[in-house]
């Protein structure tokens, strides 16, 4: 399974790599997943199949999705791409894809960094 790489701009806006190099990323952040000290039973993507779904929730104790303290994303990586479900403040920190075999789930907290899980 090849790996995302993503990386914070010094506006605060994140870009993921999906392939190529890192080359003209100078002035962005790598985002290294779980490296911020934080409460993992609220940051590490939890997975549930349901057929041929796969349901995604932030965290073993549901995640915060206040204006201050949410996930901005959810996104599915595998063999054939990169899938993104955009979260805002109010909404529940679930996303649901197409189940794959095997794949890497990261979610992106506004505080707290970037989490993944690998299955």
């Amino acid at each position: 399974m090849k790996e995302v790489k993503f990386y914070q701009l010094e506006n605060k806006s994140i870009v993921a790599l999906v392939q190529g190099e890192e080359a003209g990323m100078t002035n962005a952040k790598l985002l290294a997943p779980g490296a911020v000290d934080a409460a993992q039973e609220k940051h590490v993507p939890a997975l549930k199949k349901d057929g041929s779904s796969l349901i995604v929730t932030v965290g073993s104790v549901i995640h915060p999705m206040e204006e201050k303290h949410h996930i901005a994303f959810i996104a599915l990586a595998t063999d054939d791409g990169l899938e993104i479900k955009y979260l805002k403040p109010g909404d529940q920190p679930i996303a649901s894809f197409k189940a794959p075999e095997h794949g890497i789930v990261y979610e992106f907290c506004n505080l707290h960094g970037l989490w993944k899980t690998e299955f």
